[in-house]
């Protein structure tokens, strides 16, 4: 019984992954009216944003422990920049809904 839960939690998790970039591509090309633009919007504040933030905070903390390495080859800023910034310019600084 176990054995069959994990594989459809497992089976369930890949269609996710697959699906959700897929759609997006497709949300991309539809004509942009209210029901749409709201749509997006949900996504965007219930989904997308937290998984921003928990982006943000392991980047952060992956960060501070690639730091000695980081600081002793002398790419501390690129590595801030996609570690910290990136994620952190995405989860705040975008408007809601803009992908």
């Amino acid at each position: 019984m176990i054995s069959i839960l994990k594989r459809a939690i497992v089976l369930l998790t890949a269609l996710a992954l697959i699906a959700v970039p897929c759609a997006t591509c497709l949300a991309g090309e539809l004509d942009q009216d209210k029901d749409l633009m709201g749509g997006k919007m949900a996504t965007d504040g219930l989904i997308v944003r937290p998984l921003g933030l928990c982006a943000t905070v392991i980047g952060g903390a992956i960060f501070v422990v690639s730091l000695p390495f980081s600081a002793l080859g002398g790419n501390t800023k690129p590595a801030y920049d996609h570690l910290l910034a990136d994620p952190f310019k995405f989860t705040f600084s975008r408007p809601l809904g803009d992908f």
